[in-house]
């Protein structure tokens, strides 16, 4: 059973293998989820507890506990990064959009985990969890898109052990990643890249950082061995961490 919807301003897919109603309420339940993700977190929304912060609204006291918890991974892995991932934007206002979409497609892979489906994969703007197989018994197969011809895949890897993938980049969303550290400079030499890890988390929050980093974000990405990554820059000439081979 697979389904899309449109949340958090982009298309959110959730496909179980199988069906039924069991299966359709466990779908609905994720779906509700990342509804209230968008309503807790999204920038855009009036009524969004990260607007209110941001508009002094309410007092660190008064945060609720997802929003404490996604402040203080945004912390962490800024420090993780030398500071390349910081959610402070250049108006000095709080932006987690590069953490919250692999936190939250993680979040609700567990909602499935927890119902007790082994087989089925998450996914939101192109960031993926998967589980198990799919419906051919086989590994899940992912396609990393040309930057340049989002319509055409340049690459094709199997996540077969529960992996997480996420890319950054501005083929599609434009400029919307900067450089922490020079908030001026154009990041105009990687296009995309791509980061698989034991976790769509820590795939999407890598992914974010590398891709601030430009030319030295692949070897940012091959310095962690939990991660592998797939960069590619401006002349459409591609770069791979060591690993990143068993993947395709």
């Amino acid at each position: 059973m697979k389904e899309t919807r449109i949340l958090m301003g982009m298309p959110v897919t959730v496909e179980v293998i199988g069906s039924g109603p069991v299966i359709q309420k466990a779908i609905e339940e994720v779906f509700g989820y990342f509804a209230y993700v968008d309503q807790t977190f999204s920038t855009f929304k009036e009524t969004s507890e990260i607007t209110h912060i941001n508009r002094g609204l309410l007092k660190p006291s008064q945060y609720s506990s997802d929003m404490q918890e996604v402040l203080a991974l945004s912390e962490k892995t800024k420090q993780e990064t030398n500071g390349y991932f910081d959610i402070v934007t250049n108006q000095e206002t709080y932006d987690p959009s590069g953490l919250v979409k692999g936190w939250a497609i993680n979040k609700a892979t567990s909602i499935l985990d927890n119902r007790g489906f082994a087989n089925f994969y998450v996914e939101a703007g192109g960031d993926i969890q998967v589980r198990g197989h799919n419906e051919e018994q086989q590994p899940w197969l992912v396609g990393i898109k040309n930057p340049f011809n989002v319509k055409e895949i340049v690459k094709v890897v199997h996540l077969a052990h529960n992996e997480g993938i996420a890319t950054s980049g501005s083929y599609e969303r434009g400029n919307h990643i900067y450089n922490p550290k020079n908030r001026t400079e154009s990041l105009a030499c990687i296009v995309s890249i791509t980061v698989i890890g034991a976790n769509v988390y820590e795939a999407d929050r890598f992914a974010t950082a590398a891709f601030a980093m430009q030319e030295q974000g692949i070897h940012f990405i091959e310095q962690l061995p939990s991660l592998e990554g797939y960069a590619i820059d401006t002349k459409g000439m591609a770069t791979m961490t060591t690993g990143f081979k068993k993947y395709l």
